[in-house]
């Protein structure tokens, strides 16, 4: 009601007249709802720009609105469950009863390996200011929640909903510039800040709880069933702003974050842990540490360096007056800076850091000019003073509190590491001991792990489980680099590198020999021990890039990145030029260092992504591991782990959604049965975007289908754009997410999806496939009108103004749905209802196979196979959603009359689609089994369809004068709020 206050009166009247002509949709009276809309349309046409400009904003930031209510309302309904449906201690539950041992349960979610990866994908199309500030709501409907809150309070919570949504009314909602890759790489750190950090605590005591209440035995405390990797700033497939230095920076922002965030809760932890019994162990710890204390300082008595070891923040740590179990704590805005030369930890001592790390107090010089000195005089000699008063008075020997000589030596270590990684970043010598700093997890893990087992040996077990096993865990999950980050480059570009270096050496051009020739040089090149790249060799500017990431990446290591990620990869000869490069790289990365490189190479990981390359992704893998040296390497380096990515975006704009999804299985097969007969285990990495479209979906459903064998406690999967929001955004969201995610792998590994009943079944899925790839390709890539009227009807091109992210829209700058991008694709019909790349063809496959007399078959596959009623289910999902009444709209009014027929062969394809998907699920009417998501869309509806028709309108007038801004904001905004509408953008 606060936002329609803002809006204009006309706003009130299109939402009452949109809510009638859906009633009257939904009672059956379509002809007077139709009449009801063209009015409502007319009304529309009529508006001023200023006008229509303000009813886009209102209904955009409304939808916005309800979707943030929407999800409180789950969270608060999952909260007086008193069992949650898929949580671990349902799963557990029904394992244990279903006759898992406990035994066997204990040891497969303590073995589970689970990634999730966040990408920089651009389908996060809200700025970063205005998703705070939506945090900040949701924070205070929580708030709303608490029975004892007073009347007064409840007053004051209202006005602060009043100043929150009146302050989001005022912000300009568009990026007015795009983000850099810094940027979306601070936005992923922002999203483990807000939110991942206060959920992986609490998501692990309920796996604990739960494996304990099943199995008798808790989780351990370093056990992490997930962790998370990021693609953000290391995505470099396509988008020439991700550089080798980009990269670098990326990784060490990360790892300064992750030391930020540990020095925060070191210091919580120093003010909790105030007692004096401990271990005989920390006990010498704490002596060992203040003599060391003693020695480097020898004018200091004992006490003065006790004092020193011990002294506390003058400022109480954030959320050290919350319980550690609280899951949210308080809002608190960002504060993720990139650090530079000059940082310091706001509310610290101005000592500084030079040297071997110790600090030093400000001194004067007599070259100083006067004002200087004065300045200082005046700064230092009152601060020092009040410091004094501030800190607490500590006692005399004998009694010190050894955790908190402990913990203050880990802070120290903590603070040098950070300004350590200040100096890295830019590139300026450091000659910090390597004991003076923490460079792994398990360094720092070593003191709290100590301080955790002389509580619970001194009866303080309670004290153990607290804020300090929170924090093992988070160190146990994040490491010292938060997420790590995976690179990823298109295979083209490695073989463009190697014809440089095949030329210069006179040895012809690599890409023009032939497979069997490519893997001769490649191996022979791998078992010699000398770099291949001359060290003069002078190369053009991308080939330079590719040979620079390797170095990077040598620096770095695996300590700090996770796979090397080869998209449109098609042939082994793919993966062993990057092994190639990455020895080069490591082989002249120690002739500089002059030291081992830190960690091991990187996992290579191919990513199978065109229905061509998914149906030759066995025999590629079979051709590898045939290898000696590559599965030697495997075996030695990578624990005899092979990593395999399939792509869902690609596949579905390549041949449509069923055949995408049906070659994507089979692909999963045959890598699953090569890795087998080479006794190679294997991790497929699923690329899924976030529509269905592009492989999105409920997670349950999708790990549940996967084929039998494919996940066997091992899975990685990325997560992008608007959906890392979505799934992440809140705590109390993002621990539901994290036990979905835990226990669909469970019972995939422990109850795998059955296979197909018979052979019959594989051979009517594959007439299906071809029957709808051939109808699909028809249409997108034989019409030689689609791509004209695919322009016509959608706002593809008009997405370009949104500044979503740092990469282009097409991988070459070409005309074509070949070299589109999947998520502007998807995108854009999705913006107009049509959502058209999720069930173009599966109509026509169906419809086939019914007629040749398989309904019945169709219906025991649909019933029996967890894959096809995945699968059936996804696309009925899809089609609840579109909207033939609004495709036709945006057809009849921005598509040219020669090209109207093909609107309308489209539009009764979509409800061919209907008819056979409601067939074989046996369903009435859609959605029939998932009422809440009906409920959902059906509330949205008076607000979405005149954000529709306000799209239509202004599109029609800016492609009349597209060179008017203010057409083009209320464009942009019209496509946020539709956005927030679908819940769905790419």
């Amino acid at each position: 009601m606060i936002l329609l206050k803002k809006s204009p009166f006309k706003a009130l009247m299109m939402i009452v007249g949109y809510l009638s002509a859906c009633n009257m949709r939904q009672a059956g009276i379509v002809n007077m709802a139709e009449l009801l809309e063209k009015q409502l349309a007319s009304e529309l046409s009529k508006m001023t720009l200023q006008e229509a400009f303000t009813l886009a904003r209102a209904f955009s930031h409304y939808l916005t609105m309800m979707g943030i209510a929407e999800t409180h309302h789950r969270v608060r309904k999952g909260g007086n469950m008193a069992q949650i449906s898929k949580s671990c201690d349902d799963v557990f539950n029904q394992l244990v009863q279903g006759g898992v041992s406990p035994d066997d349960l204990y040891n497969t979610v303590c073995k589970q390996e689970v990634e999730i990866v966040l990408t920089a994908h651009p389908t996060q199309i809200n700025r970063r200011t205005l998703q705070y500030k939506h945090i900040r709501i949701a924070h205070l409907l929580d708030y709303n929640d608490r029975p004892d809150l007073s009347p007064e309070d409840r007053e004051m919570l209202i006005e602060d909903l009043v100043r929150e949504i009146t302050s989001i009314w005022q912000t300009d909602e568009l990026r007015r510039q795009k983000p850099t890759p810094v940027d979306e790489a601070r936005a992923g750190l922002n999203i483990v800040e807000q939110s991942l950090w206060k959920a992986v605590p609490h998501y692990l005591r309920r796996v604990s709880n739960a494996l304990k209440k099943h199995t008798g035995k808790p989780l351990p405390l370093t056990c992490t069933p997930i962790k998370f990797g990021t693609w953000m700033g290391g995505d470099r497939d396509g988008n020439p702003n991700v550089t080798a230095k980009v990269t670098k920076d990326v990784s060490l922002l990360s790892r300064w974050m992750a030391i930020d965030l540990y020095i925060r809760e070191v210091d919580s932890l120093r003010f909790e842990l105030s007692m004096n019994r401990c271990s005989d162990t920390l006990s010498r710890l704490a002596h060992e540490i203040l003599e060391e204390v003693k020695d480097e300082n020898p004018r200091e008595s004992w006490n003065q360096s006790m004092n020193r070891s011990q002294s506390l923040p003058t400022q109480l740590p954030a959320r050290a007056h919350l319980p550690s179990f609280a899951a949210n704590g308080e809002s608190q805005h960002p504060r993720l800076d990139i650090p530079g030369p000059d940082h310091k930890d706001g509310g610290t001592s101005s000592s500084t850091t030079v040297g071997n790390g110790n600090p030093t107090s400000p001194s004067f010089n007599s070259s100083q000019p006067f004002s200087q000195r004065k300045l200082l005089t005046e700064t230092q000699t009152g601060k020092s003073s009040f410091q004094k008063l501030l800190e607490p008075q500590l006692p005399q020997l004998p009694g010190i509190a050894p955790y908190r000589v402990v913990l203050g030596n880990v802070k120290d270590k903590l603070e040098r590491s950070r300004r350590r990684l200040e100096l890295l970043l830019e590139d300026v010598a450091c000659d910090y001991h390597p004991l003076d700093y923490y460079e792994t997890a398990d360094q720092l893990l070593e003191p709290l792990l100590l301080c955790y087992e002389s509580l619970q040996s001194c009866g303080s077990g309670v004290l153990a489980d607290g804020r300090l096993a929170d924090l093992i865990r988070r160190v146990a999950t994040f490491g010292m680099v938060l997420m790590k980050l995976d690179l990823r480059q298109e295979s083209g570009r490695h073989a463009e590198t190697l014809d440089a270096i095949t030329m210069y050496l006179d040895m012809g051009t690599y890409s023009e020999w032939d497979e069997e020739k490519k893997l001769d040089f490649l191996t022979r090149e791998l078992k010699g021990k000398r770099p291949l790249v001359p060290v003069n060799m002078e190369v053009a500017s991308d080939v330079k890039e590719v040979l620079d990431t390797f170095k990077i990446a040598a620096e770095l290591g695996s300590d700090s990145l996770g796979a090397y990620v080869i998209s449109m990869a098609s042939s082994a000869s793919d993966v062993l030029a990057v092994e190639l490069f990455q020895k080069d790289a490591r082989l002249a990365a120690i002739g500089e260092l002059g030291r081992a490189c830190p960690g091991g190479t990187l996992r290579v990981v191919p990513l199978f992504e065109t229905v061509k390359d998914l149906r030759g992704a066995g025999a590629v893998i079979r051709k590898l591991l045939s290898i000696d040296w590559y599965r030697e390497h495997i075996i030695k380096n990578h624990n005899g782990h092979q990593e395999v990515m399939v792509g869902y975006s690609d596949s579905g704009k390549d041949a449509g959604r069923f055949t995408a999804a049906w070659e994507l299985y089979k692909a999963q097969e045959d890598v699953v049965a090569a890795c087998n007969d080479y006794g190679i285990k294997v991790t497929l990495f699923h690329g899924r975007g976030g529509s269905i479209g592009r492989g999105g979906g409920p997670t349950y459903l999708a790990i549940q289908s996967q084929p039998p064998g494919s996940v066997m406690g091992t899975l990685r999967s990325t997560e992008q754009g608007e959906m890392v929001e979505a799934k992440f955004g809140l705590p109390q969201i993002a621990v539901r997410q994290l036990e979905i995610y835990t226990t669909a792998v469970l019972l995939a590994t422990l109850r795998p999806p059955l296979p197909p009943r018979d052979e019959n079944w594989r051979n009517l899925m594959e007439e299906i496939s071809e029957i709808s790839c051939q109808c699909y390709r028809n249409v997108v890539y034989e019409n030689p009108e689609f791509l004209t009227y695919f322009a016509e009807a959608t706002p593809e091109a008009e997405l370009g103004f949104l500044n979503i992210g740092s990469r282009p829209a097409r991988r070459k700058n070409t005309r074509g749905i070949g070299h589109l991008r999947a998520i502007p694709w998807v995108f854009a019909w999705t913006q107009t209802r049509f959502v058209l790349p999720a069930w173009l063809g599966v109509g026509a496959g169906l419809k086939g196979a019914c007629e040749k007399g398989h309904s019945e078959e169709l219906k025991a596959m649909y019933k029996e196979w967890p894959f096809f009623q995945s699968t059936i289910d996804l696309i009925e999902m899809v089609l609840g959603k579109a909207d033939t009444t609004i495709a036709k709209y945006y057809d009849e009014a921005l598509v040219s009359e020669e090209r109207q027929e093909l609107g309308r062969e489209l539009r009764n394809e979509l409800l061919t689609a209907e008819k056979f998907v409601l067939v074989i699920s046996g369903h009435e009417k859609l959605q029939q089994n998932n009422r809440s998501l009906r409920r959902l869309v059906e509330n949205r509806l008076p607000f979405l369809n005149p954000m529709n028709l306000l799209q239509v309108e202004i599109l029609k007038r800016l492609r009349r004068d597209d060179d008017n801004l203010k057409l083009r904001d209320a464009l942009l905004i019209t496509v946020n709020g539709i956005a927030a509408g679908m819940r769905n953008t790419g």
